[in-house]
């Protein structure tokens, strides 16, 4: 058995496994464990996505975000011990695998521009199978919500001409 294997197998094993997706562009929430004398609290880093590199345990991110004026950027490992959890503010659609080119920009100039839509989701096999008939069940539901509601219009309908009549017939 060669070294390699057995490297994967004992990585494989720190990976997390509750890592939205999210890709250069996004704006994301990034909450980060901090121990100071002894004591230990979360401080929240959120940003642009400028960059991912890497695979494995080894896989990183940069964010990019203007605070008083000046750009700050951070790197992080994904599978960090020290990040507690990644949360996905803002999907970005950008055309570009890096977005070093906004280093230097400040205000408009540093936007990205928002996707349209929810969030982007791979389904396979059986959980794509449970998510459409959630949404059909969804659809059902509001078809009928509408029938019950139109009985009412016409019956308020009704009793309004029936009110006039009566105003008329007075």
């Amino acid at each position: 058995m060669s070294k390699a294997p057995i490297i994967q197998k004992l990585e494989k094993k720190q990976l997390k496994k509750d890592i939205p997706q999210f890709r250069v562009g996004d704006t994301i929430s990034v909450h980060t464990r901090i121990r100071e004398a002894g004591k230990e609290r979360i401080q929240i880093f959120t940003g642009t996505v400028i960059a991912r590199k890497g695979t494995g345990i080894s896989e990183t991110f940069s964010i990019h975000r203007v605070a008083y004026g000046r750009g700050m950027e951070r790197v992080f490992l994904i599978h960090s011990p020290r990040i507690a959890k990644i949360e996905v503010v803002k999907h970005g659609k950008v055309r570009r695998g890096k977005l070093y080119y906004l280093r230097g920009k400040t205000g408009k100039k540093a936007r990205v521009k928002g996707s349209i839509g929810g969030p982007r989701i791979k389904l396979e096999g059986e959980e794509k199978k449970g998510m459409e008939e959630k949404v059909e069940k969804m659809v059902h539901e509001e078809a009928q919500q509408e029938q019950l509601e139109q009985p009412s219009q016409d019956a308020a309908a009704e009793a309004k001409k029936t009110e006039e009549q009566t105003n008329k017939d007075a």
